[in-house]
């Protein structure tokens, strides 16, 4: 929340979208369907302790739409996979709806920040890749504020669409990392000292058993990634024709004639 009122709060134009993700959905926290363009009910209009109303409105929103998810969801198992490639999907349509809204001749600069606490997951390695693409094809950075163990999918979505990776050495100090690094401008970020970079793990996953690798066969038609060897594409049928080592033929012995 505190990341959420310093960037509503740093121009009167910004905008704010706020999107929970967790095992079973992706649902938006703000705004929500109980929300129209300022219609907040009786909050929109409790301003009595001199606070900005539509920040107090995204405050109260994101808490009970957070109670909601939390009364409603069954945690099943030890489990950390997150519905992020689905998040992210629904942040870029988010996106493009806004910018379509807008008027002739304005432009906005969107980005998504993932702040993500769960472990990757390798199944949904390509539609998270795909929506790397469709964001980098937009112009639209992602960054990645990490809590628990390193994240080799985001750190692939950060450096192909320009965004900052870090993971934070102590929980403790979220909100400062956030308000620090996070919170400016591709434009202001030239003129901070900010973290180096992270060195990127570009592992790809396999299509058969969605493990990550470094080495593997690639189909020449649909490019789609094996941790072992096939004669057949699994994903688009090709039948490759494998080579048969050349067979080498005896030499005949030449019969000695007798004097």
């Amino acid at each position: 929340m505190v990341m959420g009122n310093s960037h509503m709060a740093m121009n009167r134009t910004n905008k704010l979208a706020v999107i929970a993700s967790h095992c079973q959905d992706s649902q938006f926290l703000y705004p929500s369907k109980s929300w129209r363009g300022g219609d907040g009910g009786e909050d929109a209009s409790s301003s009595g302790d001199g606070k900005y109303e539509l920040l107090s409105v995204a405050n109260n929103l994101i808490a009970e739409e957070m109670r909601n998810i939390m009364s409603k969801t069954e945690v099943r198992g030890n489990s950390t996979d997150t519905l992020l490639a689905g998040s992210l999907a629904k942040a870029l349509c988010y996106i493009h709806r806004v910018s379509k809204d807008m008027e002739v001749g304005r432009e906005i600069k969107s980005r998504i920040l993932v702040i993500k606490a769960a472990e990757d997951c390798a199944l949904q390695y390509m539609n998270f890749m795909n929506v790397i693409f469709a964001a980098q094809k937009q112009n639209i950075l992602i960054d990645a504020c990490v809590l628990d163990s390193e994240s080799g999918l985001l750190q692939q979505a950060c450096d192909i669409t320009g965004g900052l990776y870090l993971k934070i050495p102590k929980k403790i100090a979220l909100a400062q990392y956030l308000l620090w690094v996070f919170l400016p401008d591709s434009d202001q970020r030239s003129q901070l000292l900010l973290p180096p970079p992270v060195h990127v793990d570009y592992r790809a996953a396999c299509f058969c058993h969605r493990n990550l690798i470094e080495i593997g066969y690639v189909c020449s038609v649909c490019l789609s990634i094996f941790c072992n060897f096939s004669p057949i594409c699994t994903t688009c049928e090709t039948v490759f024709k494998i080579p048969l080592p050349h067979m080498v033929k005896a030499k005949k012995k030449k019969l000695k004639t007798s004097t």
